[in-house]
C-alpha cells in the first residue's frame, strides 16, 4: 500500500535550502543524522504529462492564494517571478538561497482526496475507480459509513416498548367490572333482611 510520497530537491547549497524550508516555510522536520533534515509536506498529488523523454520529474509546492504568497516572500527579500495565470492554475517561481528555483502554484482544477497513514490507499481502490470511470473521492472506512435507505429509516424510529401492563395500574375495563359486581351482591344480601323485619311487624299488629 502507498502511504505517502518522498520528493528530492537537488541543490548546490543544500544547507541553505534546508534552512529555507525550515525557517521561512516552517515545514515540520526530523534530523535523520548529521544535520540531514527530512521535511513533512501538506497533502500532495501527482500528475502524468506527455513528454519527449522518460525519468524527468518536476516538483511544485501548492498554495491557496498565490498573490498573498508572493507578497510574503517579497517582504522577506525572497525573489519571485511574476504570477502566470493559466486555465489549470496560477504559478510563480521562488528563488531558493542555493540558487535554484522552486515552483509554487494555486490550482484551478479539482483536487483528489488525500491519502494518509491512518487511511492508506490500496491498489484495489484505484482499480474500482478506473473501472467506473470516476475521479471521485476514495472509499470511507466501514465504521465511518452512514446508514442508507431502509437502514437509515429504521435507525431514526424510536424503539418499540415491550408489550405488558404498567406496574401498579389495572386496565380500565377490569376496574369497571370489579366496581359493579360488589354492588349486585350487596343488594341480594340485604333483600331477605328487609322481608324478615316486615313479617315480624305484621305479626305484632295482629296480636
Amino acid at each position: 500500500m502507498i502511504v505517502g510520497a518522498h520528493s528530492i530537491i537537488y541543490s548546490k547549497d543544500a544547507e541553505a535550502d534546508r534552512a529555507f524550508l525550515r525557517d521561512v516555510l516552517g515545514f515540520p522536520h526530523v534530523d535523520v543524522g548529521h544535520g540531514w533534515l527530512i521535511f513533512g509536506l501538506p497533502p500532495s498529488e501527482v500528475g502524468v504529462h506527455p513528454g519527449d523523454e522518460n525519468s524527468h520529474h518536476e516538483f511544485y509546492l501548492m498554495t491557496d492564494d498565490v498573490d498573498a504568497f508572493t507578497a510574503q516572500m517579497q517582504a522577506r527579500g525572497i525573489a519571485c517571478t511574476p504570477v502566470q495565470r493559466m486555465d489549470w492554475g496560477s504559478i510563480t517561481l521562488v528563488t531558493l538561497p542555493g540558487g535554484g528555483q522552486l515552483g509554487v502554484y494555486q490550482a484551478h482544477h479539482a483536487r483528489p482526496p488525500s491519502v494518509t497513514a491512518d487511511a492508506p490507499w490500496h491498489a484495489d481502490d484505484g482499480a474500482a475507480q478506473s473501472g467506473a470511470g470516476k475521479t471521485s473521492s476514495r472509499r470511507e472506512p466501514a465504521q465511518a459509513r452512514a446508514p442508507k435507505g431502509k437502514a437509515a429509516k429504521a435507525a431514526q424510529k424510536p424503539a418499540r416498548k415491550a408489550p405488558g401492563k404498567a406496574p401498579g395500574k389495572a386496565p380500565k375495563k377490569a376496574a369497571k367490572t370489579s366496581a359493579r359486581k360488589p354492588a349486585k351482591r350487596a343488594g341480594k344480601r340485604s333483600a331477605p333482611k328487609a322481608r324478615a323485619k316486615t313479617g315480624r311487624s305484621t305479626t305484632k299488629r295482629r296480636r
